[in-house]
């Protein structure tokens, strides 16, 4: 079967918090058939390896699958959080955005159900 790189962006939406140092991204697939596939290679080490530089310290993972969604929580990524950091940038939509741009293998027949264009 042949299959497409794409971005997450593509295939999934994200929603983050954060609470002091932790951070909290939600993935929620655009479609249903994306989510096994998100299930499968969206994994917590994966993530962590994708915030190397941010360095988390733990890295947990929790399936919402009636949702369609994983949601990641990230400790000691925020620069100590909001009100220790001098780094804004750290915080909210942009983690969501970093998780988005990891790249997910799809099968080919899944390609109509992609949202936007590809680059």
């Amino acid at each position: 079967m042949h299959e497409l790189q794409v971005p997450l962006w593509r295939v999934a939406h994200g929603r983050t918090g954060d609470k002091g140092n932790r951070s909290n991204i939600s993935l929620i697939a655009w479609d249903p058939a994306f989510y096994p596939l998100l299930e499968h290679q969206v994994t917590a080490d994966r993530v962590r390896e994708h915030f190397a530089t941010r360095d988390p310290t733990l890295v947990n993972r929790h399936a919402l699958p009636r949702l369609c969604a994983l949601n990641f929580v990230l400790d000691d990524v925020l620069d100590g959080g909001v009100n220790d950091s001098l780094n804004l940038d750290s915080h909210g939509k942009a983690l969501s955005f970093h998780l988005l741009a990891m790249t997910v293998s799809i099968p080919v027949d899944l390609q109509h159900l992609l949202r936007g264009q590809a680059d």
